[in-house]
């Protein structure tokens, strides 16, 4: 019988824990991952930093990726606690690590587990590193356990001191202290539970919510959309506070939720925070952005006369132009900030910190802080819906936008590309993306313009694309 089919999207391995990841094919790709190292270092062992995030059985799962790679040749470092992919980002880059393994699903529902895998450099895999990982599976049929490995036998580093050292360097805490904010954290029983209230701890008051390891997430996904949100919405209004801060399931995306429990959508925020800190910081770098982001980066570029570049989706695509200093902000649709001379990793605890920061420097709620930003730029409103599809419907859907239409919504396309997907934009300005996730069976669509009757009109019209079931 043949091994399963296994594939890494935009940002790792994801599958059903007991379905598809299962421990046979976690080793299968373990050995593949080993082998793909051991290649790179040639002459010597490479090593590997390994980490886990709170979901069921992850702690054993990354024990067990631990055996697997010591059988390969390989010396692992195994992470004391429950891991942020930011902080292995970091251990990974400052420890001198060949690279990185989070046993993670980062967002995705407490029904699945996945691998997350760093380069020497922090950053994601790239997609020519994890195709040739994928090539090396598919010499690999063997997912037997490899000799036992016992957790005392295994070296261990706790991430969590230096990570946190790293942060502040890039967060100004005596401004938050000044600010007086009253502050409420929600790490959503993710790995952000030790960290995020520390780096917040200059605040007048703070107080955290959902900060205890639950392996079912409440009976919800551990996203920072608004509705996983609520009850960060309602402990906001509940205490009076200046701001809601949370992170999803392994850190690396944020959620904010503003003065009388108005959740702030990420494209905002991160609009916000580059402004802030194009005005503050003195790097007079560019801002990045991937095609599914708003072009309010681009206003907020245009108007402090920075560069603004544009990558596919998923944050590996950053790696290059953080390292090399051509950005000082990197900004991804789906809660993802990075910052020159951090991490080229999407970074969910700077962005709660930068947001503190911002809020207390400027001493304005963040709906305040939008309508300054739209007067100087004009308005823009974004959205996006997902929409979950078989394999037949997928299909169509991408036979579908191979053949875009000439008009849609009662607008002409003037812009048609396929950085990522099928961007469609508009004469307005206004611009609509249809493309498949890179982790999930979903088809996304983006859809951005002045005004919200357009972005309901132009989703509207992408549902019709979508092939019936």
């Amino acid at each position: 019988m043949p091994p399963t089919p296994i594939a890494f999207g935009t940002s790792g391995w994801r599958g059903i824990l007991g379905d598809d990841f299962t421990c046979f094919n976690l080793r299968r790709v373990t050995r593949a991952v080993a082998r793909h190292f051991c290649r790179e270092t040639l002459n010597r062992p490479p090593r590997i930093f390994v980490g886990f995030d709170t979901r069921f059985l992850s702690e054993h799962l990354a024990l067990e990726v631990a055996a697997v790679l010591a059988a390969e040749g390989v010396k692992p470092v195994l992470a004391t606690a429950f891991t942020p992919t930011p902080a292995l980002a970091h251990t990974v880059i400052h420890r001198k690590f060949d690279g990185g393994i989070n046993l993670t699903a980062s967002h995705n529902p407490a029904e699945y587990s996945g691998m997350k895998l760093s380069t020497g450099d922090g950053a994601p895999a790239t997609t020519e590193i994890t195709r040739r990982v994928e090539a090396l599976l598919n010499e690999i049929r063997d997912g037997s356990a490899p000799p036992p490995l016992h957790a005392s036998k295994v070296k261990t580093f706790d991430p969590a001191p230096d990570y946190r050292k790293a942060v502040l360097k890039h967060v100004r805490s005596k401004i938050i202290a000044r600010g007086k904010l009253k502050l409420v954290c929600d790490p959503v029983n993710g790995t952000g539970s030790g960290y995020l209230p520390p780096l917040l701890a200059p605040a007048k008051s703070l107080f955290t919510i959902r900060d205890q390891r639950d392996v079912t997430f409440g009976g919800h996904s551990p996203d920072c959309t608004e509705k996983q949100l609520s009850p960060l919405i309602r402990e906001v209004r509940r205490r009076h506070a200046h701001l809601g801060l949370a992170t999803d399931g392994d850190a690396d995306r944020f959620g904010v939720v503003d003065q009388g429990g108005r959740f702030v959508p990420a494209n905002w925020v991160l609009a916000l925070i580059a402004d802030y800190l194009l005005e503050t910081r003195e790097a007079r770098l560019g801002i990045a952005r991937t095609v599914a982001t708003t072009r309010l980066l681009d206003d907020v570029a245009a108007t402090h006369s920075v560069p603004l570049f544009e990558t596919p989706v998923g944050f590996k695509h950053f790696r290059d132009l953080l390292v090399d200093g051509k950005a000082l902000v990197a900004c991804e649709e789906s809660s993802g900030l990075s910052v020159a001379g951090h991490i080229p990793e999407k970074d969910g605890l700077l962005a709660a910190c930068l947001v503190a920061e911002m809020v207390a420097y400027r001493r304005k709620p963040l709906h305040r802080l939008i309508e300054d930003l739209f007067r100087k730029t004009g308005p823009r409103y974004s959205r996006r819906e997902d929409h979950r599809l078989n394999p037949e419907q997928t299909d169509e859907f991408r036979a579908r936008m191979e053949s875009p239409p000439e008009t849609l919504a009662g607008k002409r396309v003037v812009e048609l590309h396929r950085k990522d997907g099928t961007f469609l934009g508009f004469q307005d300005g206004s611009w609509l993306l249809l493309r498949l996730s890179g982790t999930e069976p979903l088809a996304r669509h983006y859809a951005e313009a002045r005004n919200l009757r357009d972005v309901g009109r132009l989703l509207d019209a992408a549902r019709a694309i979508i092939p019936a079931s």
